[in-house]
């Protein structure tokens, strides 16, 4: 029989390894459904607001909590790895393009992955250990139906924004989310409290009016999910919005006065940015290949957009930027094999030439 004084120390050795592992924040919520999370999640996809990500719907049965996709879970233990970014990810460059903090490192699946793989062992191994019996684990990052955001929340780590995004007190919206399902019966944390107040920030600082309200996104009108998840042509009403950005957008994230106490002191190596990456030319995305984009974007997150996506997006910034230097690469676009990115070409050359 665990006593809780055994369990209590168990919990509090897990979160201190998961600290010495990279991880910034920690913390236990219970596995079963909660209809209210469960609502919002059919509410959201019946109002079409998902857009393109069929997934989201093929599999919402298995959001609708962790024990609809691994029944035998009893706890989730919820953690965030800190990519609090070093200057403005705001400030405007001439010429350049605007790639999202969280890729412009090494891509995060891979590190937040084998940190939780890590974790995960040092639990099985450490309750076999003392006596707490076989216990079972599952681990997941961003790419499983797992609602990472709202069990990061039950879990205390910090609240949904109205952004919809995780947001800490001690680290902002810099978190990248990872969760480990586990058959043991931890102490559970308190959920996190909504600290957003009056403030609408976020809200205001959209480019493209994405939120219809306080805590809602619509998908479709996200610059993240049209610069990465979207793979037809980006609708012309929103062209102009995209400014400089040419995969992912931090504005609303960027904007959040809770990041005041965010340190980069947390924030792991990997997640540093890639020179390259930083502020890349617009000149010289342009000119990628298929072969000259995988080698660029090799162990990045951007590889998986592939080479046609993103050199439309770059095309649209290319438009957006008013430099006519970029005219002769964007002409010679215009023949591109894939009618998304000649489309795109066609674009630019008429927003360069007006």
């Amino acid at each position: 029989m665990v006593n809780t004084a055994e369990i209590d120390e168990f919990k509090a050795d897990l979160a201190q390894e998961a600290r010495r592992l990279g991880f910034a924040t920690c913390g236990v919520t219970a596995s079963g459904e909660d209809p209210v999370r469960a609502k919002r999640l059919h509410e959201w996809l019946d109002e079409g607001r998902h857009g393109e990500m069929d997934w989201m719907e093929a599999r919402a049965h298995h959001r609708r909590s962790p024990q609809g996709l691994w029944p035998e879970a009893q706890r989730v233990i919820a953690l965030g790895m800190s990519y609090a970014p070093a200057t403005d990810p705001l400030a405007e460059r001439d010429g350049r393009g605007r790639i999202s903090v969280y890729a412009q490192g090494s891509d995060y699946h891979d590190t937040v992955k084998k940190a939780l793989k890590a974790l995960a062992r040092w639990l099985v191994a450490e309750a076999a250990r003392r006596g707490l019996g076989d216990v079972g684990v599952k681990v997941f990052v961003d790419t499983a139906p797992v609602m990472e955001k709202p069990l990061g929340q039950a879990a205390g780590l910090g609240w949904q924004g109205k952004h919809t995004n995780l947001v800490s007190r001690d680290h902002g919206s810099w978190l990248f989310l990872g969760a480990i399902y586990t058959t043991l019966e931890l102490p559970l944390d308190e959920p996190g409290h909504d600290r957003c107040g009056s403030c609408s920030a976020c809200q205001l600082a959209c480019p493209t009016a994405a939120f219809p309200a306080p805590y809602q996104l619509d998908a479709r009108r996200c610059i993240s999910y049209l610069t990465i998840e979207h793979k037809g042509p980006v609708p012309k009403e929103f062209r102009k919005a995209l400014g400089n950005r040419i995969y992912g957008c931090d504005d609303c994230l960027a904007v959040c006065p809770w990041n005041k106490f965010a340190s980069t002191a947390h924030t792991m190596r990997a997640f540093l940015p890639r020179a390259e990456l930083a502020a890349p030319r617009l000149a010289d995305l342009l000119a990628l290949n298929d072969a000259g984009f995988r080698r660029l974007f090799s162990g990045s997150p951007i590889k998986r957009i592939g080479r046609d996506r993103f050199v439309r997006n770059c095309l649209y910034a290319a438009g957006n930027s008013g430099d006519a230097a970029l005219l002769p690469q964007v002409r010679d676009l215009m023949a591109d094999p894939d009618p998304v990115v000649a489309e795109a070409a066609r674009w630019a050359l008429d927003a360069l030439s007006a």
